[in-house]
């Protein structure tokens, strides 16, 4: 039997970083001889804020420059991008209600975002902060940095996912994997050690919730379900706590603090202080110095516990319907692990212990964890760990030749492996005892044009009239990229598998040249499919008439009734080849029109057949 090995880009042995490029923060690790290791920059801060302020001159700054001009030049200035990677403006309304994006008027679809003279897409903007990831690896390793594994949610689509890979080229980065948050910090945990296990990874960062649940089989991570909340994090807990101190504030100095930006500013971080203090002690104090005045107030665990409850318990009903969606109990959960800054505060923790019965795994930062794991899948690709599974995307579509030479796709481009897809064909011939299977790989809509990866039979099918057959085709790509068909006749049982595995693959270049000829070609391209389909149907249509033609019901049908039909048929077949689908559709319709007295004949005479002999009590 042939194999083919589906190809994810060569393996190279060279260092490759690791990015969590984050809502509100982001960070870069790699491994040494010790284990993953973040990022440090020069200053020694390993957190770099995804915040991106355009200069006077139209330069791009990233990280804690642009969190300070984000005080002093709002309108130049953005944050909590990731939210709008791969959407379009309508997909961001909510969005806009809450964030102040300025998106550009002449964006059409595609968002554009206006920050001072530039006009901005979401990818330019992550990119400045990959640029600013790139320079601190650099520095800290001593070399250049080109190749990267990016993490992203696990509920990210497709053009989510390619929109974060535009973002590393524009970087000037190869981004070689794009991999699953929960999933690399189940890594980060060496949770993919275990034989197999139930894993839910909550994730409270400081503007999004994300609760995930994988099952871990043989190394391989599927996720089960996902939930949450784009609107909910450590930002909620922040402006609790801001409200009070501004109404503090007002009552002490008679001065409205929430229309100074500058002030506004300074209270915020007074609190964020506070509310990081409080993960560690019983008892803290706010504190605020700001033109000549003070501001002190003292708040314990208690009271913080109780302003959060509410904050806290969002998350828990998003964990509840993950675990619906999963069809899981609490009880069936192994291991849990915590992502995010907000997982720090002890009323979390306790929650989620509550919740899913089990202790939390709190051993590393939880900042960092996202990061390390991708730091670990970074080392596996470059050799560094060895005997470890490697997850991808699968760079280009895959499916099956049907009727007319169309391509029907089963498993998509940048799904996710191991992915797997199932679909139902029939047969077009009455009384068909075999079935070819032709397995392509490409973007096109044609097969002609697609990459053949192997064609096969399935035989001794049940020979039933054309259209009853139902042979179900099944796609399953494994964590190592190979692909394995599986065609099944449902009525007979009667199976045929090949593995896909071929002992050459293609080059990025080939990918990308794929992906672009799919793009020139998409309008002809999607033209003649619908000209396919349409002659397809016309195929069917004309065969049926045909053979109704030489039933008893067609004797019985009126001269004019007849007349009509074969005038539509001569219609149809005159139209089969002008590469007209609108024309060939009208035509089909037309006839179908036409041979609606000759089927309901057809149903009274089986009907009258079938009920012969019988009593009607």
């Amino acid at each position: 039997m042939g194999t083919f090995q589906i190809d994810f880009g060569e393996q190279r042995r060279s260092k490759i970083v690791g990015i969590d490029l984050g809502t509100t923060n982001s960070l870069a690790a790699y491994m040494d001889l010790t284990g993953p290791r973040i990022v440090e920059d020069p200053e020694g801060r390993k957190i770099v804020p995804s915040i991106v302020s355009v200069l006077e001159d139209g330069k791009l700054v990233a990280g804690e420059p642009a969190r300070e001009l984000l005080l002093t030049d709002p309108e130049r200035t953005v944050y909590s991008v990731k939210r709008l990677m791969g959407r379009g403006v309508s997909d961001v309304e909510e969005e806009r209600k809450l964030f102040p994006f300025r998106i550009a008027d002449d964006s059409g679809s595609a968002i554009k975002l206006k920050l001072g003279n530039r006009t901005l897409t979401p990818p330019e903007i992550s990119a400045a902060v990959l640029r600013r990831l790139k320079d601190n690896a650099e520095g800290a390793l001593g070399a250049p940095v080109t190749e990267v594994v990016i993490t992203v949610p696990a509920y990210f689509n497709d053009a989510q996912r390619q929109a974060t890979k535009d973002a590393g080229r524009l970087a000037g980065l190869d981004v070689l994997r794009l991999v699953n948050e929960p999933t690399a910090a189940s890594l980060a945990y060496g949770l993919d050690k275990r034989k197999q296990g139930i894993i839910a990874v909550y994730d409270f960062g400081g503007g999004t919730f994300d609760i995930s649940i994988l099952r871990l089989h043989d190394g391989i991570f599927e996720v089960l379900a996902t939930n949450g909340d784009t609107h909910l994090g450590g930002d909620d807990i922040d402006n609790l706590l801001l409200r009070i101190a501004l109404e503090d504030v007002r009552s002490e100095w008679g001065v409205d603090l929430a229309h100074d930006p500058e002030g506004v500013q300074r209270l915020r971080r007074a609190v964020i202080r506070a509310k990081e203090e409080l993960s560690f002690v019983p008892e803290t104090l706010i504190r605020l110095e700001y033109k000549a005045k003070s501001y002190e107030r003292a708040i314990d665990r208690n009271l913080f516990d109780r302003l959060i409850a509410p904050v806290i318990e969002r998350t828990l009903v998003s964990c509840r319907a993950c675990l619906t969606d999963a069809k899981l109990t609490p009880e069936q959960i192994d291991e849990v692990v915590l992502v995010g800054g907000s997982t720090r505060i002890p009323l979390v923790r306790t929650a989620v212990e509550r919740l899913f019965q089990a202790k939390p795994h709190t051993e590393l930062n939880p900042d960092e964890v996202v990061a390390l794991g991708a730091a670990v899948q970074a080392g596996i690709l470059a050799g560094d760990v060895e005997d470890q599974l490697l997850l991808d995307v699968t760079p280009l579509s895959l499916g099956i030749e049907t009727m007319g030479g169309v391509v029907s796709k089963l498993i998509h481009r940048n799904s996710t492996i191991p992915a797997s897809a199932t679909e139902t064909f029939t047969t077009a011939v009455d009384g068909q005892r075999n079935v070819l299977i032709h397995v392509l790989q490409g973007e096109r809509e044609l097969a002609k044009d697609c990459r053949s990866l192997a064609r096969f039979d399935l035989k001794d099918i049940q020979p039933v009239p054309a259209g009853f057959a139902r042979i179900e085709v099944r796609f399953l790509i494994d964590a190592n990229g190979i692909l394995n068909v599986t065609a099944r006749d449902a009525r007979t049982g009667a199976e045929q598998t090949v593995e896909v595995k071929p002992s050459y693959g293609l080059s990025e270049d080939q990918v990308e040249a794929m992906i672009r000829e799919s793009l020139d070609h998409a309008e002809e391209d999607m033209r003649e499919r619908q000209v396919r389909e349409a002659q397809v149907e016309a195929d069917n249509i004309l065969s049926a008439t045909e053979k109704a033609q030489k039933s008893a019901a067609w004797i019985a049908l009126a001269p004019e009734d007849q007349a009509a039909i074969e005038e539509s048929k001569r219609e149809l077949q005159a139209a089969y080849h002008s590469n007209d689908h609108y024309l060939l559709n009208q035509k089909i319709e037309a006839l179908n029109k036409a041979t609606t007295k000759l089927a309901e004949t057809m149903m009274n005479t089986a009907v009258r057949g079938a009920l012969r002999g019988t009593k009607i009590e």
